[in-house]
């Protein structure tokens, strides 16, 4: 059961938790019924996105035994089957549809936007694997794409509007976490050897450049979200001040990218970093506190 929890990629769910976003920042949160829309829509995310990471990982078994880290993958090492890991693809794919369609029933609401979403989701990510990710760029922005539709998807199953600042906070903050991977790559490649053709149109001095860039718009972006009108009016003016927590936060992650030259993903790197999870918890509370105690 390991082996296929790791194969799915249960961990890299928590990317979907930016479907819960429109409803964090509307101030809704406590709203059951979008609450449990919002829930469901992270399900139907997660099966899909579990759905792509297998196919992805089935067709890049020969080079991800070449890689020092994906070659432990269960696919890779030989502890899943191939015939097995077809099976769960199709369980994943099915269990995406069957979630779709009881949050049909359940809620007695037409889906049809987020099930467009979903789709473009599946497809663009198709496409990613058997040929975009091997295009300098394209696949960094792609995978930026996929985090902005998961916004978008949380804004339409609950019916929240997403803003512009929101999107594009969004597309840079993924940007960031793409480039900083790719950058891990390819430090990596300087030991082991280039384990992706997409890698031959970057270099460390572009992934460092390209990064820094990412995080600066990522942090310009948020500020402007905080201080734009609509949302000094929604919520306390005081929001501003959470800007500190994210700038602390992605000083501290290039900090520990540029400086100590961890090579794991940003994912990995959130998941271990203790500095990084006291921030952004105290992010979220003081933010909670602005949005539903604004006296």
């Amino acid at each position: 059961m390991k082996n296929y929890l790791k194969l799915i990629r249960v961990e890299q769910w928590v990317k979907n938790l930016f479907v819960f976003a429109p409803l964090f920042f509307s101030g809704q949160i406590t709203n059951a019924q979008l609450f449990a829309k919002s829930i469901f829509a992270f399900l139907v995310f997660s099966f899909t996105a579990s759905a792509i990471y297998v196919i992805n990982d089935y067709f890049d078994i020969e080079s991800d035994r070449k890689h020092p880290d994906k070659k432990d993958r269960p696919l890779a090492s030989g502890a899943v089957s191939k015939r097995a890991a077809q099976f769960l693809i199709v369980i994943m794919i099915l269990l995406s549809l069957a979630s779709l369609g009881l949050g049909n029933y359940i809620f007695n609401t037409n889906f049809w936007k987020f099930g467009v979403i979903l789709g473009v989701y599946f497809v663009m990510n198709l496409f990613y694997t058997f040929k975009l990710k091997q295009v300098a760029i394209v696949d960094i922005c792609i995978i930026a794409i996929g985090f902005v539709l998961r916004v978008l998807a949380g804004g339409y199953v609950t019916g929240i509007i997403v803003t512009n600042w929101a999107v594009l906070l969004t597309f840079v903050l993924a940007l960031v976490l793409a480039i900083g991977k790719r950058r891990g790559e390819l430090i990596n490649a300087q030991v082991s050897g280039k384990t992706r053709k997409a890698l031959d149109g970057y270099n460390v001095q572009f992934a460092d450049i390209a990064l820094s860039i990412s995080c600066t718009l990522a942090i310009v972006c948020y500020l402007m979200f905080t201080l734009s009108p609509a949302v000094q009016a929604k919520f306390h003016p005081r929001v501003f001040y959470t800007v500190i927590f994210v700038v602390f936060a992605f000083l501290r992650y290039l900090q520990q990218t540029l400086v100590y030259n961890k090579t794991e993903s940003p994912t990995k790197i959130v998941y271990k970093d203790r500095y990084i999870q006291v921030t952004i918890v105290l992010w979220v509370i003081v933010f909670l506190l602005q949005i539903y105690f604004k006296k």
